[in-house]
């Protein structure tokens, strides 16, 4: 039994070995369905740009709306000031406050999918 050898081991080995290895790319969505802190930066930043765009968007509403009351304390004549026969105080209150609305409405919701649409593109990408 001295003389006989072990048999020779045998290496066995795919034959793409040497091909590159394909890397699992970490994906922005990736990230946030995972929810680690880079998904929770991209969220934060979403979410922080819809808030700067309601509050400005509030704001120039407010700024537009809440000057009538201004105009009616420093011109005391358009508290009285008849355009058809209707006090322009009603008629600025009930007309012109809607397609304000409407406006500020429109600009958000533009807006709002553009933010959107850049998150989207943005993280797709990474």
């Amino acid at each position: 039994m001295s003389g006989v050898e072990p048999p020779r081991r045998v290496r066995v080995t795919s034959p793409r070995t040497s091909a590159a290895r394909r890397m699992t790319a970490h994906t922005g969505t990736r990230e946030i369905d995972e929810q680690t802190r880079v998904g929770e930066v991209y969220m934060s930043s979403l979410i922080q740009s819809q808030l700067r765009l309601a509050l400005a968007v509030i704001a120039g509403a407010a700024v537009t709306l809440g000057g009538l009351p201004l105009l009616f304390l420093l011109v005391p004549a358009t508290r009285t000031l008849p355009i058809f026969g209707i006090p322009l105080p009603w008629l600025l209150l009930g007309v012109i406050v809607y397609p304000v609305v409407y406006i500020a409405a429109r600009i958000y919701v533009r807006h709002a999918e553009r933010i959107e649409a850049e998150f989207t593109e943005f993280v797709g990408r990474k």
